[in-house]
C-alpha cells in the first residue's frame, strides 16, 4: 500500500509532541492513505452517512415523538448547527503549525495526555455505537425483504443480523482503508438513491389515497417528555461528525479550503433526499409511521425487494466509513503495509476486523432496539464530540483571536449542548431499559 502522507508527518515513523500538560504522547504514522482523496469524494461520503438507511427511521424517531412544528424546525436548526459545528473542526484540522488526522491527536495537542486517552475511548465508543445500529438496520432490511416472498417465521432478526455481519466481515477484508472505497462510493450511492426514491414514491401514492391521519404526538405524561427529549438525541445523530478530522485526513491540499467545500457540499445537496423521505414518510403515515419506513409503504413486492437488498447492502458499505478509525488504529499499532492483497495483509483483516464485527454482530442480536440506540449514541458521544468539544477547542486554538463576545457565543454553545447530552442520555437509557424489560434478549422485533 503506497502512503502519501510525508507532509503532515515528515520521514520519521513517529513524533513526540509536548502538549497541553506537558507530558508526551507518541504520534504514530498512519498505515492508510493520506491527502488523497478528492472535496467531492469526501463530500459523498459525508452525504452517505447522512442519507443511509438510517434516514428510513427518522420519520418515526424523530417526527413522531416532536410532530410537525418540532421536528421539522429540529431538523432544519439541527443541520445549520451541524454545518456550523463541522466547519469549526475543519478549520482546527491545522494547529500549532501541524496537522492533525486524528480526533485523540488534536486533543492531545490541545489539552494533554488524560484527555488524549478520554477523547480516544469516548470516539470509539460512538463509533462502535453507529456500527451496532448499522447492523441491526442492516439485518432488518434483510429480514424484510425475506418475509416480502417467504413469511413463515422460519428465521428470526438475530439470524438476519448475523447474515448481515458476516457480509461487512467479508467488506471489511475486501476495502483496507477509507480511500480504498472509491468505486464503491459509487454502487452505495446507486443503493442509496434507490431506497430512498421507492420509500418516497410510494409513501407519496399512500398518502394521497389515505383517509386522514394522526399527527398528535403519541404517549402521556412522563413517558411522552422522555420520547421527546429523547428525539433531540436523534436530531443530532442525523448528522454525526465525530470522526471529522478522520475524513478530512484523505483529503487533498488545500485541507482546510477543500474540507468546507465538502461540508458544504453535504449540507445543501447532500441533506436534500434526507429531509424529504423524513418530511415525507410521516405525512404519509402519522404518528403510526414505523422506525423503518419500507415496513409501512405498499406496493409491488419486486419493488420493495429492491428498495430492501438496497438498504441492506448500503449499511454494509457505510459501516465501512464508521469503522474505518478503529481500523486505522489497528493497521497502524501492527505495522499493517504493502499490497493489499498480501497473504499476511488479508489474514491479520480476516482475524483482527473479523472478531471486531463477530461482537458488533453478537451485540445488535442481542439488543437489536434501533431507535434507542441513536438516542444513547447522540446522547453518550455524538453530542460532546459534535458540539460541545468542538466549541471548546475553538476557544482553546484561537483564545489571542476571539473578542469576549466571540468566546461568550461558544460557552453558551457549550453550555446548552452539555444540558441537551445529559438529558438525551437519561431519556435514551430509560426508554432502552422499558424496552429490555417489554422484549427479551436476542428479540425478533
Amino acid at each position: 500500500m503506497e502512503n502519501d502522507h510525508n507532509d503532515a508527518f515528515g520521514d520519521t515513523p513517529s513524533r513526540k509532541e509536548k502538549i497541553g500538560d506537558q507530558t508526551s504522547v507518541v504520534i504514530p504514522e498512519t498505515a492508510h492513505e493520506v491527502s488523497n482523496d478528492s472535496w467531492f469524494q469526501v463530500g459523498v461520503v459525508l452525504s452517505m452517512g447522512v442519507n443511509s438507511a438510517y434516514a428510513l427511521g427518522y420519520s418515526g424517531t424523530i417526527m413522531v415523538p416532536l410532530g410537525w412544528i418540532g421536528g421539522v424546525v429540529g431538523l432544519v436548526l439541527s443541520t445549520i448547527v451541524s454545518l456550523y459545528a463541522s466547519a469549526l473542526m475543519a478549520k482546527l484540522h491545522e494547529v500549532g503549525g501541524k496537522r492533525h488526522i486524528r480526533y485523540r491527536d488534536l486533543a492531545g495537542f490541545l489539552y494533554g495526555r488524560a484527555a488524549y486517552l478520554l477523547i480516544w475511548a469516548l470516539q470509539y465508543a460512538n463509533l462502535f455505537l453507529i456500527n451496532i445500529g448499522y447492523v441491526i438496520m442492516s439485518g432488518s432490511a434483510l429480514k424484510a425483504f425475506y418475509i416480502l416472498f417467504r413469511d413463515d417465521h422460519q428465521l428470526k432478526l438475530p439470524h438476519f443480523i448475523a447474515i448481515a455481519g458476516f457480509a461487512c466481515i467479508l467488506f471489511a477484508i475486501a476495502t483496507p482503508h477509507l480511500s480504498a472505497l472509491r468505486v464503491w462510493l459509487g454502487f452505495s450511492s446507486v443503493f442509496m438513491l434507490l431506497y430512498l426514491a421507492i420509500a418516497f414514491v410510494l409513501s407519496v401514492k399512500d398518502g394521497v389515497k389515505a383517509p386522514p391521519r394522526d399527527y398528535n404526538i403519541p404517549g402521556s405524561g412522563d413517558n411522552k417528555i422522555w420520547a421527546i427529549i429523547g428525539a433531540v438525541g436523534n436530531l443530532f445523530f442525523a448528522f454525526n461528525t465525530g470522526m471529522i478530522p478522520e475524513i478530512q485526513a484523505t483529503i487533498r491540499q488545500p485541507v482546510v479550503g477543500n474540507m468546507l467545500k465538502a461540508l458544504n457540499f453535504q449540507f445543501t445537496v447532500g441533506v436534500v433526499p434526507m429531509h424529504a423521505v423524513t418530511y415525507i414518510g410521516y405525512w404519509a403515515y402519522g404518528s403510526g409511521v414505523s422506525s423503518y419506513l419500507l415496513n409501512n409503504v405498499n406496493g409491488p413486492a419486486w419493488l420493495l425487494g429492491v428498495a430492501h437488498l438496497s438498504a441492506f447492502l448500503q449499511a454494509v458499505i457505510t459501516l465501512h466509513i464508521f469503522a474505518s478509525p478503529t481500523y486505522e488504529y489497528l493497521d497502524t499499532k501492527y505495522g499493517i503495509q504493502g499490497s493489499a492483497l498480501a497473504p499476511r495483509n488479508i489474514v491479520f483483516r480476516l482475524i483482527v476486523r473479523g472478531g471486531y464485527l463477530i461482537m458488533t454482530t453478537f451485540l445488535s442480536a442481542l439488543l437489536p432496539f434501533l431507535g434507542n440506540f441513536m438516542s444513547l449514541t447522540g446522547a453518550i458521544s455524538t453530542i460532546p464530540l459534535t458540539f460541545i468539544l468542538p466549541n471548546h477547542m475553538y476557544i482553546i486554538a484561537k483564545k489571542n483571536k476571539l473578542s469576549s463576545l466571540q468566546k461568550s457565543w461558544h460557552w453558551l454553545n457549550i453550555g446548552v449542548f452539555s444540558c441537551m447530552s445529559a438529558a438525551a442520555f437519561v431519556a435514551a437509557f430509560k426508554l432502552t431499559i422499558v424496552q429490555t424489560q417489554t422484549y427479551h434478549v436476542f428479540a425478533d422485533l
